[in-house]
This record gives structure tokens, sequence and C-alpha cells, in this order.
């Protein structure tokens, strides 16, 4: 069901939150699926509505450095880095807290929390109606599209109720990092591009390939994928796929995510469109032209990786 963000339906949310149930709001990255960060019941109810495997955490929203400091601890350079950046699309990954309020099942038994302070004046509100953190990953199933609007979730978890917010800003997942020896890793791409947050913060700033053990969320190998079959770095599309243009380009495309090459149009517009054109009715497939490998292009091509992971694999 979708709610307009009135106060009445704000205070509604929240006590359906307070009472361990679960609700979908929006945040400037995608729609997440939102519940109490302490409570078992609450992220039990996130992991079996999304069929999301127990292995993969969840990050926790806060809504506030203070509250960040309750649930994980910080050292000065991790400090530095939300100082420039929250709050905003990014999530740190930090040591939880040894009186963290926290259910273990949102950290998948690890000794560390993902941690997030979003700007979005509505999840905002919530988060200081309900008065403590929630976990909220993407709101939709696991594995699958995420969702950029409240159709999206609609349409994917009919049964939970979420909050209109339009269509998120970003239309992309925050970047997730670590912080250690004064070396920041991007375990996930995103929002925030690796050449921001090196200029702005001068610490050094590298992608850590994936590993077969989980460390953070995010880093599953076949992620964000549409029913349909889908291919990168495509020049000549197939007769009956749709092809996701960027740029110019010399074939028709079906949609283009930025005719004048931009990326941030590009990461804005990339999950609503591939929800547009994953219709087996009229498509065989997807076929995305090439998009640059940098800035926020990087988080756009990790996204069609995965999206594509189960094509070939």
């Amino acid at each position: 069901m979708i709610a307009l963000p009135t106060p009445n339906n704000l205070q509604t949310a929240a006590s359906l939150l307070k009472k361990e149930d679960i609700v979908a709001f929006p945040t400037e990255t995608v729609y997440g699926l939102g519940g109490l960060a302490r409570s078992d019941k609450a992220v039990l109810k996130i992991y079996e509505t999304k069929g999301r495997p127990l292995h993969n955490p969840l990050i926790v929203h806060v809504d506030s450095l203070s509250q960040a400091k309750e649930v994980g601890v910080f050292d000065e350079p991790t400090e530095k880095i939300v100082s420039l950046f929250w709050p905003g699309p990014l999530t740190v990954i930090v040591p939880r807290h040894p009186k963290a309020a926290l259910s273990s099942f949102a950290t998948a038994g690890l000794e560390t929390v993902a941690l997030r302070f979003s700007s979005h004046p509505l999840l905002l509100s919530l988060l200081r109606l309900v008065g403590e953190p929630l976990v909220a990953p993407s709101a939709n199933p696991s594995g699958l599209l995420t969702s950029t609007t409240t159709a999206h979730v609609q349409k994917s978890l009919p049964s939970v109720l979420v909050l209109e917010g339009g269509a998120t800003q970003q239309g992309i997942e925050s970047t997730i990092v670590r912080v250690e020896e004064g070396i920041v890793s991007i375990l996930r791409a995103g929002a925030i591009a690796r050449e921001e947050i090196e200029r702005k913060s001068l610490f050094p700033t590298l992608f850590r390939e994936h590993h077969k053990k989980i460390s953070s969320p995010g880093q599953t190998l076949h992620h964000y994928a549409p029913s349909l079959p889908l291919r990168m770095n495509v020049v000549d599309p197939a007769e009956k796929e749709a092809f996701l243009g960027f740029g110019k380009t010399e074939k028709t495309t079906t949609l283009n995510l930025s005719a004048s090459g931009s990326l941030e149009e590009a990461a804005h517009f990339l999950f609503s469109f591939l929800h547009i054109l994953d219709n087996p009715a009229r498509y065989s497939g997807i076929s995305v032209a090439p998009i640059p490998n940098t800035g926020i292009g990087a988080a756009i091509n990790d996204r069609l990786k995965r999206a594509s992971f189960s094509s070939f694999s």
C-alpha cells in the first residue's frame, strides 16, 4: 500500500516500526525496506520478505553521527570521511560497538557494522519519530532490480506499506567504504565516485575485489538483475533485444540513459529504465551500450556486470 507522507501516515509508519513490523521508504539513493535494527523479529522479517540470504548483512540507518557512535566504533580517519559526506549516500564499515543495541542477524554475525546517515528528509523524520536506528536494504526481492519509485516497490512487495517520496534523486545505491591505515577501500561502488572521495579526503582510495566471503552489504555476484538476459558494452544489438543507449549511438535505441552523455543522469535513470525494458512479451533480452568506467560510471558498470552475471553463469 502506498501512503502519502502526511504527518498521520508518518506516525502510522513509525508505530508499525515500533511494533517490530517493516515499512518501505525513500532515501536519496533508492527505496529501502526498514525495520528496527535491534529487533530479531523485524530483521528476520526483512530477510524473509526479500528472500535475502542470512549471510548478507544489512545497512543500519541513523539520524546523526552521535547515534552512529552508539552502534559502531569510529577512528579518526573514518570520522573525517563521514564529516565530508554525511548526511549523504555513503555507508561506512566500522567495528560494532560492544554495547550496541543491534540484532546479530543485521550484521550476519560479523564483528563489523555498515552505517549510513541519509540526507533524505522523509527518512530522517521517520527515524526521529521512531527514536532509534533502522536497518534497511533496498525494497525489492533479493537479487532483482532495485526500486527507485513507489510503483516499483508496490509491484514487487505488494503487502508492504511504502511511504511516497517520488522518484529517488540518485537512482543508484550508496557507496560502501572501509577506512584502514589511512586508505579508503571501496567495497561497493555507488553514488559517490572514487575520485570525489579521494579528492575531498586526500586519502588514497581503492576499489577492493569481491571475495567469496561477504564482508559488507552489496557484495553478492548476482544482484540487481532483470528477468531478461542482459548484455553489456553492446554496439550492435540483436534484432529482438531492447537497446539501452548512452550518449550518441549509431543504432536506434529503445531508451537512452543520457543522450548528452551525463553519467549522473544515467545513474538516475538506470533502474527505472531497466524496469521498463524488462518485458519478456516484447523483448528477448536487454543490451546496454558502453558506459565510461570513470566517476559514477564505475557504479553503473558494477550494477550492470552483476545484473548480467546470471546470463552467462
